[in-house]
C-alpha cells in the first residue's frame, strides 16, 4: 500500500565491445552488427526465428471482457506528459519500437522495429522499421513518426524522457523505414534498450492535436487496443483492435486476448473493496494486509466463485518508504532524519496491523541480488573508498539495518537515542515542543490521498509527539496530491521506488542531483549528493553483471546510511483475487503478473458463475 506508485520507467569511460548490447551470431560488417533483439549485457533467450514467448498460450481464444478498478479519477488519456493524473491503462494504445520479454531481465525484441544495427564502437544505433506497421487509421508508421516521437517526448513530454534520453545527440530518419540515433561521446550501456522502449506517436495526428495538453479525446495509436469510452471519475474502456498490424508477430502471439478491458473508478478503497464481492469488477490485487487476512471470508470466496492466490514475484521489490523533502531545512541534517526513523515502530505495525505478513525494508533493492545485505565486498569498497568523508563511515564496515523494537509498542530506548540525536542537531524541548535554536517548533505534515494509511501514520505521530514533534496528516484528493508532489510541496509522503532488474539511467531520475529540482521528477526527496551522483555513474559504467551488482550495492549503502528515507516494508509476492471466469497459460511470466497480457476469458466458466456454480480451478 503506497501513497503513490511510481512506475517503473529509467558512460562514460572507454568504449566497450558491443557484445554488451547485442546477442546475435551475425558478424560485424562495415563496423555494424544486426540483431533481432537487444539485451544490456548481451544475453538473449530467444533466437531470431522464435515463434512465441514461452509464457503464453499461442492458441488462447480472443474475446470477452476483464473489468478492473482504480481509486479516484483521471484527468487525461495522454500518458506522456506531466500535467494531470493519467488513466492507468492508456499505454495500451501505443506501440513501442521493441517490446520486453517478461522472462528475461532486460531483453527486448522487435515490434515496430523488426531489427537493429549497432555500431561497433557503440556510438549509434539504427532501428529498422517493419514496413507493415501502421496506426489505427491505417496510415503507415514511418521513420519521420519515430523522429517526431523522440523529439516531442524530450521537448514537451514528462521530464523523465529528458533524463533518460539526455545522452542522445540526435535522431535522424534514413529513408522511410530506418531511424538512426547518435550518442554523445562516452559509454552508454543501457541507452539502446531505453530507446527501444520509445513509444511511437503519429506526427500527422499531433499536427492537428496538441500534444502537451490534458485531453479526454482518445488518441491515435498503433497498439493492440484503442480507447472507446472515456468517463472521468467513472470508467475507461479499451477495445481490442481486430486488425492490429502486429497481432501475428512472435512477440504478440498469445497476448492481448481480451476483447475489452474496462477500468472502473471508485471514490475510495473501501467502496472499491465492497464492489469487488458484488461482481462489479473481476480482478483485484490486495495491498492491505488486514483485508487479506480477515475480510475475504465472503460467500463468493467460500463458494469458490472468487479465487484467492499468492503469486510469486521475482522482480526487485524496491523500497516503500517515508520520503523526507530534503529541500526543507528541517530535514537536511542526517541526525534529524535518523532520529525520526527511530520513532517509527515497524515491529509493532507489522504485528498488529499487518498480521506479520511483511518484512522490514533495509535496502532500496529488496527481493533481489542487488540488495546490500552483507558487509561490503572488495569490489564495493573499491568504489566507496575514493569517496572518503563524502559518505557515512558506516558504509565501509556493515550493512544498513533499520532500528528495531520489541513489537510491544514500548520504544523508550529508541526514543532516548532519538532525543540525543536531536539535541546534537541543535534542538531542545521547551514548553512541550521540540524547538530549534531560534525557538521555532519542529512541525511535520504527512501528505497523502488515502485515509486508509492513517492507521499506520497515527501511531508514528504519537511516538513523534513524545519527542516534542508536532505532526499532522493532511488528506487531499488524488489530483491535488499529484500537483503538490510534482511541485515538491510536502514535508513527508509515502512512496514506493520500483527498481529494475538491471538498473541504469533511471537512477539519475530517482536520486540524481540534476533531477532534484525538475517539476514532476521522480527524485521526490530532492537528493543532491555528489557521492550518490558518482555511484550512479558507476552503475552506468558496469560492463558485466558482477560489476553491476557491486556498483548497485555500493549505491544502496550510501542511500540507506544517509537516512534519506524512513524504510517501511516489503513482500516478495502478490496477493490477488479474481472471479473464476478466466484461464491462463501453464507458465507465469517470471517478471510480471501477466493478467491483462496473457490470460483469457472462458465463456463456459462465466456461464457457470452467472448460475452461481463454481467452475473448476483455472485451466491452461
Amino acid at each position: 500500500m503506497t501513497g503513490r506508485k511510481i512506475g517503473a520507467m529509467t558512460r562514460w569511460f572507454a568504449t566497450a565491445s558491443v557484445s554488451i548490447f547485442l546477442a546475435s551470431p551475425a558478424a560485424w560488417a562495415d563496423g555494424t552488427k544486426a540483431s533481432h533483439g537487444i539485451s544490456v549485457f548481451g544475453d538473449l533467450k530467444y533466437p531470431s526465428e522464435f515463434g512465441q514467448f514461452d509464457y503464453v498460450n499461442a492458441d488462447a481464444p480472443k474475446g470477452g471482457e476483464i473489468k478492473l478498478q482504480s481509486v479516484g479519477t483521471y484527468e487525461t488519456v495522454n500518458p506522456f506528459i506531466l500535467k494531470g493524473r493519467k488513466e492507468v491503462l492508456s499505454g495500451l494504445v501505443f506501440d513501442t519500437l521493441m517490446t520486453r520479454a517478461m522472462d528475461e531481465p532486460d531483453a527486448v525484441y522487435g515490434l515496430v522495429a523488426k531489427s537493429v544495427n549497432l555500431s561497433e564502437d557503440g556510438s549509434w544505433i539504427e532501428f529498422n522499421l517493419d514496413s507493415r506497421a501502421k496506426f489505427h487509421d491505417d496510415t503507415p508508421v514511418t521513420s519521420a513518426d519515430v523522429v517526431y516521437s523522440f523529439e516531442t517526448l524530450v521537448k514537451e513530454g514528462h521530464p523523465r524522457f529528458r533524463i533518460i534520453y539526455r545522452d542522445v545527440e540526435k535522431a535522424e530518419a534514413l529513408g522511410s523505414t530506418k531511424v538512426r540515433f547518435d550518442f554523445k561521446p562516452g559509454f552508454h550501456r543501457d541507452l539502446p534498450t531505453r530507446l527501444a522502449a520509445l513509444p511511437v506517436l503519429s506526427k500527422a495526428y499531433y499536427a492537428k492535436a496538441k500534444f502537451n495538453e490534458t485531453t479526454f479525446t482518445p488518441p491515435l495509436g498503433s497498439g493492440p487496443y484503442r480507447i472507446v469510452k472515456v468517463e472521468p471519475g467513472r470508467t475507461a474502456v479499451y477495445q481490442r483492435v481486430a486488425n492490429y498490424w502486429a497481432r501475428n508477430l512472435p512477440v504478440n502471439r498469445g497476448r492481448h486476448n481480451f476483447e475489452r478491458v474496462r477500468v472502473d473508478y471508485y471514490r475510495d478503497r473501501d467502496i472499491a473493496f465492497q464492489a469487488f464481492f458484488s461482481g462489479q469488477y473481476d480482478f483485484r490485487e490486495e495491498f492491505t494486509s488486514r483485508s487479506w487476512a480477515t475480510q475475504y471470508d465472503k460467500p463468493p470466496v467460500i463458494k469458490k466463485l472468487i479465487l484467492r492466490e499468492t503469486l510469486d514475484d521475482q522482480t526487485p521489490s524496491g523500497a516503500q518508504v517515508f520520503v523526507f523533502n530534503l529541500r526543507r531545512d528541517k530535514f537536511k541534517d542526517r541526525r534529524i532524519r535518523a532520529a525520526l526513523d527511530l520513532a517509527f515502530d515497524y515491529e509493532w505495525t507489522n504485528k498488529n496491523l499487518f498480521y506479520s505478513q511483511y518484512q522490514r525494508t533495509n535496502s532500496m533493492f529488496e527481493n533481489s541480488e542487488l540488495a546490500a545485505h552483507a558487509p561490503p565486498s572488495p569490489s564495493e569498497l573499491a568504489l566507496l573508498e575514493p569517496l572518503g568523508a563524502q559518505v557515512p563511515k558506516e558504509v565501509f564496515s556493515k550493512p544498513f539495518k533499520a532500528p528495531t523494537t520489541s513489537g510491544t509498542g514500548k520504544i523508550r530506548s529508541n526514543l532516548r537515542k532519538a532525543a540525543q540525536l536531536l539535541r546534537k542537531a541543535g534542538y531542545r524541548v521547551k514548553d512541550g515542543a521540540l524547538r530549534d535554536l531560534d525557538g521555532k517548533p519542529f512541525v511535520i505534515e504527512f501528505l497523502n490521498f488515502e485515509p486508509t494509511f492513517n492507521r499506520i501514520i497515527n501511531p508514528y505521530i504519537r511516538n513523534l509527539e513524545r519527542l516534542g514533534v508536532k505532526a499532522t496528516i493532511r488528506i487531499v484528493d488524488s489530483a491535488n496530491f499529484k500537483y503538490r508532489t510534482d511541485n515538491f510541496d510536502f514535508d513527508i509522503i509515502v512512496e514506493r521506488f520500483v527498481q529494475l532488474l538491471t538498473p541504469g539511467v533511471e537512477l539519475r531520475g530517482y536520486y540524481g542531483s540534476t533531477s532534484a529540482d525538475i517539476p514532476g521528477s521522480q527524485n521526490l526527496g530532492g537528493i543532491k549528493d555528489p557521492a550518490v551522483d558518482a555511484l550512479i555513474e558507476n552503475v552506468q559504467a558496469a560492463r558485466d553483471r558482477p560489476a553491476l551488482i557491486a556498483a548497485v550495492r555500493a549505491l544502496d549503502r550510501v542511500l540507506m546510511w544517509n537516512r534519506y528515507f524512513v524504510p517501511q516494508w516489503f513482500k516478495g509476492s502478490h496477493n490477488v483475487a479474481y472471479w473464476n471466469k478466466f484461464d491462463r497459460p501453464k507458465i507465469k511470466p517470471k517478471y510480471a503478473r501477466g493478467v491483462i497480457d496473457t490470460w483469457w476469458f472462458n465463456p463456459e466458466k462465466a456461464r457457470l458463475l452467472a448460475a452461481g456454480t463454481a467452475p473448476q480451478r483455472p485451466g491452461h
